[in-house]
């Protein structure tokens, strides 16, 4: 299966937000405090085509134009210009095939493009997978910031864009 990147449209909502809920119960991270729980969860293509100056979020789609996963990305008051990776997942039958480091390569230019100069996320221990990712593609953890959108979360990681 060949993946294509490409802008949420409001066909991926409902798809995005089961694989995200899927994940987190995977985890047992289907609790508050996690995107689980999200106000935005079922809709989405609305929150971030809202403000497309600020926010965008890229859609992993199949031969068939079926979104198998994403991420997102909006502004980070927590640090100065700073963009936050946000509800990267994917469809366990695409997993380990390199879509998540080929998601967050997209996203890290478009952040460049949309003036970022460093992005910050939010994890948590139980996604042991996605620790090994950020490492991997050059996140440095840091200590838990002050305010958290997500206060279940429990690892959190910064990365200068400069340095790519």
């Amino acid at each position: 299966m060949k993946i294509i990147l490409i802008d949420i449209l409001q066909k991926d909502d409902a798809k995005l937000a089961s694989i995200i809920r899927k994940n987190l119960e995977k985890y047992n991270l289907d609790v508050p405090g996690t995107a689980y729980y999200d106000s935005q969860l079922d809709s989405l293509s609305s929150y971030y085509l809202e403000d497309k100056a600020k926010r965008l979020y890229i859609v992993a789609a199949d031969d068939d134009n079926n979104a198998v996963g994403g991420v997102g990305l909006s502004e980070c008051s927590l640090f100065k210009q700073c963009a936050e990776i946000e509800k990267l997942y994917l469809c366990d039958a695409v997993k380990r095939n390199g879509y998540g480091k080929l998601l967050i390569k997209e996203i890290e230019e478009r952040a460049i493009l949309m003036g970022y100069k460093s992005l910050y996320l939010e994890t948590h221990s139980r996604l042991v997978e996605a620790l090994k990712l950020y490492n991997r593609v050059g996140f440095k953890e840091i200590d838990k910031p002050l305010l958290v959108k997500h206060t279940t979360m429990d690892r959190f990681y910064f990365k200068q864009l400069n340095d790519l």
